[in-house]
């Protein structure tokens, strides 16, 4: 089955870290994700992705890395 011929509705997902990642809207939230608030085709979602996740780094490092940035 080709991307075009996907015809399951998708709901973005983001973890604690806030990694993005793509799930069927059908089906329950593995452990650790929550809903990001965008459903779609798989397109759709992936171009939300592509739109909302400009930093890839997880959560933590970026936290790690503006603390560290702080210190003298």
């Amino acid at each position: 089955m080709t991307q075009d011929e996907d015809k399951t509705r998708y709901q973005v997902v983001m973890n604690h870290e806030e990694q993005y990642s793509l799930w069927p809207a059908d089906r329950e939230l593995p452990l650790g994700w929550e809903a990001a608030g965008f459903s779609g085709t798989k397109a759709a979602c992936l171009g939300y992705i592509e739109e909302v996740w400009t930093d890839m780094r997880p959560l933590s490092l970026r936290r790690r890395m503006q603390d560290d940035a702080g210190q003298p």
